[in-house]
């Protein structure tokens, strides 16, 4: 019966608030804008991406203290347009100069990530993605990666307005967010099975 409360409330329209998000048993599943629910779109090639990001990513900044990497369980509240409204990007990275201990009390992070990944799913709609890193952006992440795993590519987004296009032969590279943080598209991309990603020790 559990399982089927999700549903039935997003069919009636109910407001929620943060709180109400966190008591769901299937909280994971949903963002939460203007108190609406708004289910994630997740499949097994987005998640795969996604944790072959964060595994990369975590290792190199856990080596070297730059801060702390987080997977898409993570919820971010701080938002200027909608303070109740809750994102969870696939990956995100808040440098540890601006990380807090006393945000481990908290529901959701109040600060904005330096860095956030979304990896398109097969139901994303290319205006809902614009929206999200519009939302980030506004709210002061630095860098913003989207990943299309199916296209083969990838669109890097910086606070300045800038954005480049990267191909499968292209690398991420974390620049003065995560500096000496680099990973081939390629690696996170289904068939190159094994090929490593990142810099870290050998």
């Amino acid at each position: 019966m559990q399982a089927e409360r999700p549903a039935r409330e997003l069919e009636l329209g109910l407001r929620f608030t943060p709180e109400d998000l966190q008591r769901l048993p299937e909280e994971q599943r949903f963002e939460l804008v203007n108190g609406r629910l708004v289910e994630r779109n997740m499949s097994v090639l987005s998640s795969r991406v996604g944790s072959r990001l964060h595994l990369r990513l975590g290792l190199f900044v856990e080596a070297r203290g730059l801060g702390e990497a987080y997977a898409s369980d993570l919820g971010y509240q701080c938002f200027v347009d909608d303070p109740l409204k809750v994102r969870k990007p696939d990956v995100s990275f808040v440098s540890a100069s601006r990380w807090s201990d006393s945000f481990l009390s908290r529901g959701y992070c109040p600060i904005a990530p330096d860095l956030v990944v979304e990896v398109v799913s097969k139901h994303d709609l290319h205006e809902e993605v614009q929206a999200k890193v519009g939302e980030y952006l506004e709210a002061g992440v630095r860098v913003v990666w989207v990943i299309d795993p199916r296209a083969r590519c990838a669109q890097v987004y910086r606070a300045d307005g800038s954005s480049r296009r990267l191909t499968a032969d292209g690398t991420l590279d974390g620049g003065d967010v995560v500096p000496g943080f680099q990973c081939p598209l390629a690696a996170l991309l289904p068939g190159v099975p094994g090929k490593a990603g990142g810099v870290g020790p050998e």
